[in-house]
């Protein structure tokens, strides 16, 4: 793992604003302690409370569920490499009813589509007509 760029901000050091986040974070949660990546960005407390509320904003149940929008978050962070998000987004998921064959099937399907994707891409495989949305005059 790599080193910090800068070091975590702990509650006991954090502001009154970003103990208020950090507040929010573990009622929200339900957990005991504020997670490093929210730890460390505390550096700039517009950018946690931002991050912060679009998360909770975001990761609301809506048309979709909690549990696929965190599956979905797993998906995307394996796909960009993000070990702290791959493992903090998995972790959140079992929490939700995630088993190790959903997990399973999740991973078949992101290697699958960034393997036809990087070929469509390389490709320059132009859409079919049909998958563009017509719109109504």
């Amino acid at each position: 793992m790599n080193e910090p760029i800068v070091e975590p901000i702990s509650y006991e050091d954090a502001s009154a604003a970003v103990k208020a986040v950090y507040d929010d974070i573990l009622e929200t949660r339900g957990i005991k302690f504020v997670p490093n990546f929210w730890r460390t960005i505390a550096h700039d407390p517009k950018l946690l409370a931002r991050t912060w509320s679009s998360l909770k904003e975001i990761m609301h149940p809506g048309a979709l569920d909690t549990l696929t929008k965190e599956m979905v978050a797993v998906a995307v962070s394996v796909t960009n490499g993000c070990e702290y998000c791959i493992r903090s987004h998995t972790a959140s998921a079992r929490k939700l009813g995630m088993t190790d064959d959903m997990l399973g099937e999740l991973m078949s399907v992101v290697g699958m589509f960034n393997e036809t994707n990087r070929l469509a891409n390389g490709y320059q495989v132009e859409p079919d007509s049909v998958f563009f949305r017509k719109r109504s005059d």
